[in-house]
């Protein structure tokens, strides 16, 4: 106990997600006495994933080298293929992009969130138990506790405050420790991706048939092109065990600015006639989910640190999405592991910060913030992103001349190269040019044409509401607007996963009033179908904090 009474502990790890658990894990290998606070009811109830962890052969760690057992236990199937279709209507240019998957790739596998950080918490609270810590449940952390400014511990919902000598911050991409510390905010929509994804059913066998692979393989497909009108993104299907996870990855400021709603893009992608080789006649949606991803070209934080508190994965913007490069519980991994290594390293010193510092030059010396925030993006971006550039590349493409220089065979041929460059695609500025334009006329000018008939039916935005678990907080909303105007909120009406214009019963909600002769449009918000991703936070005018310990979403797949 401290001086001032409450319990303190040498290190406190908030979340026990992959980079939360490799801490917890590292910190009890070094004999550090480590306390982990889960928010949900159990590890991964709070989580969606598209669902590959990658282990690389540079990282200094990776999963398995963490907890033994985790790819038999913990995992769904090894991803053994790679491919990604540029789609024109019903025309389809696919890539191998194998060469791309298993560059510095020792291993790669799908997962499920809720199955997975279920298994690790339990292996955690095995390990920290024996240097007097353990795993504590349904324990929202809501903010720092300071003394004198400087950062000492957490405070918490439904416990008395802890100091630590080290926390941990692997809460999430909307992670209220790193806001609170001022290291990361919601300001830019154009740092953010915004994934939404679905859980299929689907046998084993049926698996294997329609993939062609065998029971110790599996497949990822990506998609792009015009099926998702001009919004910034693409597509992704996974296979697991025996489930698929579909889903679709847009960039947020780009979501908002075509009025686009998440829902609706991926049912393009679930009715598009080139999913019906496999999803066949009947389709079981197990669970629809979304959350944010940081765009870690623009937000992984250099230096993720401030006094004792270090960020880790999501929460430190550690989420490598660069063209059809998309890694980020890996990274938390080797970000989780190196903290702890960072903690042990100067627990002799006596400095707040000492432990933080030596965790950045531990970060870049492993070489995880270069695949993160590459230099070659940064000149690329400079130059590609500008809008003058976009629209003459853009005017160009959709000439005939500069159709026939994309659509030939030569070009054919060195875009698939470029596709498998780590290089190139590292540096791929963020415009509609690489998501859009070049798919879509490589699906026109190469593409054959699908002929399947597509007879899917996903479920309506109700129905997906109403399938999902919720531990409602009764008279604790967790949101609140501050601008019910349209014009400061109204995007949320649409951007959000679980509302629409034309739907009544999700969070955000239109509707035009009249006030002395005058009509305006409002926005009203009913929090209680919130899956907790974080969206409104940046495209509405809100006070945004996750729900207490065990309240709100759970997730059985993740």
């Amino acid at each position: 106990m401290a001086a001032d009474g409450y319990e303190h502990f040498e290190a406190v790890v908030v979340g026990c997600g992959p980079g939360g658990a490799a801490a917890a894990a590292r910190l009890a290998d070094h004999g550090v006495e480590t306390l982990v606070l889960e928010r949900g009811v159990e590890a991964g109830s709070k989580n969606v994933s598209g669902g590959l962890i990658y282990a690389e052969e540079s990282a200094p760690y990776t999963i398995d080298d963490l907890f033994d057992g985790f790819r038999e236990e913990a995992a769904e199937r090894p991803v053994t293929d790679y491919y990604i279709h540029n789609v024109a209507g019903e025309k389809v240019r696919t890539y191998d992009l194998t060469d791309l998957h298993e560059h510095d790739t020792e291993w790669c596998d799908a997962v499920l969130r809720r199955e997975m950080d279920a298994w690790l918490e339990e292996r955690v609270h095995e390990k920290t138990s024996e240097t007097g810590g353990g795993v504590l449940t349904d324990v929202r952390v809501n903010g720092l506790l300071r003394e004198n400014g400087e950062i000492v511990g957490v405070t918490c919902d439904e416990l008395d405050p802890i100091r630590a000598d080290l926390i941990v911050a692997a809460d999430g991409v909307n992670s209220e420790l790193a806001r609170d510390a001022g290291l990361m905010d919601w300001e830019e929509p154009d740092e953010w991706f915004q994934g939404v994804k679905a859980v299929v059913e689907m046998d084993p066998e049926t698996i294997e048939d329609r993939f062609a692979v065998g029971d110790d393989e599996g497949v990822a497909h990506l998609f792009s092109g015009d099926l998702f009108e001009d919004v910034r993104g693409g597509g992704f299907l996974y296979t697991n065990a025996d489930t698929l996870s579909i889903g679709t990855v847009f960039h947020l400021d780009s979501l908002v600015e075509e009025r686009a709603e998440p829902h609706e893009l991926l049912d393009a992608l679930l009715t598009h006639p080139l999913m019906a080789q496999w999803l066949g006649d009947e389709y079981d949606e197990l669970e629809y989910g979304a959350k944010l991803v940081p765009d870690s070209k623009k937000v992984a934080h250099r230096e993720p640190y401030r006094d004792r508190l270090v960020l880790v994965g999501d929460a430190g913007g550690q989420m490598q999405a660069q063209g059809p490069i998309i890694k980020g519980m890996n990274h938390a991994v080797t970000a989780g592991a190196l903290a702890a290594d960072a903690f042990a390293a100067t627990r002799d010193n006596p400095g707040p910060s000492a432990a933080g510092r030596k965790y950045a030059e531990m970060l870049g010396k492993s070489g995880t913030m270069a695949k993160l925030r590459p230099r070659r993006y940064d000149l690329a971006s400079a130059v590609g992103e500008r809008d003058a550039v976009t629209n003459v590349v853009e005017t160009v493409l959709d000439s005939s001349v500069g159709r026939l220089a994309v659509g030939n065979a030569v070009a054919d041929r060195l875009l698939r190269r470029a596709y498998n460059s780590p290089f190139l695609v590292s540096m791929l500025p963020d415009t509609r040019t690489g998501y859009v334009t070049i798919p879509s006329i490589l699906g026109e000018e190469r593409g054959r044409t699908v002929h399947w008939e597509n007879d899917v039916e996903p479920p309506s935005l109700e129905e997906r509401i109403g399938d999902l678990t919720y531990d409602t907080d009764v008279g604790n909303p967790h949101i609140r607007l501050r601008d019910e105007s349209f014009e400061a909120s109204g995007a949320a009406v649409y951007a959000c996963p679980v509302s629409a214009e034309d739907f009544g019963g999700g969070c955000y909600r239109a509707e035009t009033v009249e006030t002395n002769g005058d009509e305006e449009t409002l926005v009203s918000l009913d929090t209680q179908p919130c899956v907790e991703c974080g969206t409104c936070a940046i495209v509405a005018d809100t006070e945004w904090e996750h729900p207490r310990g065990g309240k709100g979403v759970e997730f059985r797949q993740g």
